[in-house]
C-alpha cells in the first residue's frame, strides 16, 4: 500500500468514527454544551479541562466543550456576533461587568429560580452576590474569585539595602527607585522597580483600579453618571504611575500583555501588580521559592479589586439551559473550587473549599496566598452596567496616553470624557 492510499485510508478511518460518535452520541440522547473561556495562563488552562473531563465522566447524558477563545478584549466581538447571529455557545467564563451589556440584548437566562433550589447556593461566598446580579436579579454563577496585589523579589530587595516593605504610595516610589539598577557594571540599567501593564484593555484597567480607589475616587454605578474629569482620585492614581514612568523604574508590558510574568521571574523588574491566578505559574518557575507578596500601597486608604471570573448561561433551549446549570453548580461546588484553587492559585469562591483540609494544608505551604484571602475585606468590586465595556475602554485610552507620555493625567481624563459624553448623551 502507497503512503498516499494509507494516507486516505487514515481520513476516511476518522471521519467514520467520527460520524459513528455522532451517531452514538445522538442516539444516547447525549447533550453537547459549549464554554467559551479565556483562561490563562495556558497551565492553568490544564487545570480547567481536567476538571471539564472530570464532569464529562460523571455525566454521560452531557458534554461539555471547553474552548479557549482569547483574552476578554478579544472575546467581546467574538461574543456579540454570535449573540447577534443566534448562535452563542451555552456557557460564557467571562469576568461580570459584561452582565448589564448582555441581559440588555436578551441574551442571558436568569438563576434565580434554579439558584434558589440548589444547595451550593449557601455555600458561595456572601461577599460574590453583587457581582452576580444586575437590576436585582442573578444572571451568573462565580467561577473563581481574587483579588490583586504586589508580587515582589526579596532577594533583589535585600541586594537594594531595602528591609521593609513599602505599605504609602510615596513608599513604593522610593523603593521603586532603589530596585532600579544597573547590577553588572556596564552603565545600563538591567534590573527595574516594577512591572505596569500598558493597554486600553480590561486588564490594565482592573490593575489600575486599586490606585484609584485608594487615593479616594469611585466609579460611578451607571454609565451617565461617570465623571472622569473631577474624579481627584483617579488623576492622583494615573499621576503616580506617570511618576513612576519618568522616575526610570517601570518596565511597560507589551500591548495589552500586562498578565505576562516572564521580566518578574527572570529577575528584571522586582515587583509586579498582579494576582492569585499567577501562583502555581511563579511558583513553578521561581524554583527557589524567591519570591512573595504584599498588599497595594495606600494613599487615603487601603484597597484591591475583586476579580474573578462568573459563568453566563445563554439562552439555547430547555434541555441545554438545564445541562449548562448542572455545569455551573459544579464549577461552585466544593470539589471543583478545591481542585481549581490547589493548581491554579485562584481564590476559591465556595465557602465550605476554603475550609478544606487539602485547601488548608495548601495555604500553610504557600503562605502568599494568604495574603489574598486577608485583604479580600478590602476589596471592591466594578460596577455592572450596560456601558460599563465602554468607560473602562475610555479609562484604558487615558492609561495609555499617561504612560506613554502623550498627555497629563487631568488632560487624558478630560478627553476620556468627553468622549463618553458623545456615547452616552
Amino acid at each position: 500500500m502507497s503512503y498516499k492510499q494509507l494516507f486516505i485510508l487514515i481520513i476516511v478511518s476518522i471521519l467514520l468514527i467520527t460520524g459513528c460518535q455522532n451517531l452514538i452520541s445522538e442516539k444516547n440522547d447525549v447533550t453537547h454544551l459549549t464554554l467559551w473561556q479565556g483562561v490563562n495562563p495556558p497551565s492553568n488552562r490544564d487545570v480547567l479541562q481536567k476538571l471539564v473531563d472530570k464532569f464529562n465522566q460523571n455525566h454521560p447524558n452531557i458534554y461539555v466543550e471547553s474552548l479557549y477563545v482569547g483574552q476578554a478584549d478579544q472575546q467581546m466581538p467574538k461574543i456579540l456576533a454570535a449573540v447577534v447571529g443566534n448562535s452563542p455557545p451555552d456557557l460564557l467564563w467571562f469576568n461580570p461587568t459584561i452582565a448589564g451589556q448582555l441581559v440588555e440584548l436578551d441574551a442571558l437566562i436568569p438563576l434565580d429560580e434554579m439558584l434558589n433550589k440548589s444547595p451550593v447556593k449557601d455555600q458561595i461566598d456572601p461577599a460574590l452576590f453583587d457581582s452576580m446580579k444586575y437590576q436585582g436579579q442573578i444572571w451568573s454563577m462565580p467561577f473563581a474569585t481574587n483579588n490583586v496585589g504586589v508580587f515582589y523579589r526579596p532577594s533583589l530587595f535585600k541586594a537594594a539595602g531595602i528591609k521593609d516593605l513599602p505599605r504609602t504610595w510615596s513608599e513604593f516610589r522610593q523603593v521603586a527607585k532603589k530596585l532600579t539598577r544597573d547590577t553588572n557594571g556596564d552603565n545600563k540599567i538591567d534590573q527595574h522597580g516594577i512591572f505596569l501593564p500598558l493597554g486600553k484593555g480590561e486588564f490594565s484597567v482592573f490593575i489600575w483600579l486599586p490606585f484609584m480607589w485608594s487615593g479616594g475616587g469611585e466609579l460611578a454605578t451607571e454609565a451617565a453618571k461617570v465623571d472622569l474629569t473631577n474624579n481627584q482620585g483617579a488623576i492622583s492614581a494615573l499621576q503616580l504611575w506617570q511618576d513612576l514612568v519618568k522616575d526610570g523604574s517601570v518596565i511597560l508590558s507589551a500591548p495589552e500583555r500586562g498578565f505576562e510574568t516572564d521580566a518578574f521571574v527572570a529577575g528584571k523588574v522586582a515587583m509586579q501588580v498582579t494576582g492569585p491566578w499567577t501562583l502555581t505559574y511563579i511558583n513553578s518557575d521561581i524554583k527557589n521559592g524567591d519570591f512573595g507578596v504584599f498588599p497595594i500601597p495606600e494613599n487615603q486608604s487601603q484597597a484591591t479589586s475583586i476579580g474573578g471570573e462568573n459563568l453566563f448561561l445563554f439562552k439555547t433551549t430547555p434541555e441545554r439551559e438545564k445541562a449548562a446549570f448542572k455545569f455551573a453548580e459544579y464549577a461552585a461546588s466544593e470539589e471543583f473550587q478545591t481542585e481549581l484553587a490547589l493548581g491554579t492559585g485562584y481564590l476559591p469562591v465556595n465557602l465550605k473549599s476554603r475550609q478544606n483540609k487539602k485547601y488548608q494544608a495548601y495555604i500553610k505551604e504557600q503562605p502568599t496566598a494568604k495574603v489574598f484571602l486577608e485583604q479580600a475585606q478590602y476589596g471592591r468590586s466594578r460596577p455592572v452596567f450596560a456601558g460599563y465595556s465602554r468607560v473602562s475602554e475610555s479609562i484604558g485610552r487615558a492609561m495609555e496616553a499617561v504612560l506613554l507620555g502623550k498627555s497629563s493625567p487631568k488632560e487624558a481624563l478630560e478627553e476620556s470624557q468627553q468622549r463618553l459624553d458623545l456615547i452616552f448623551k
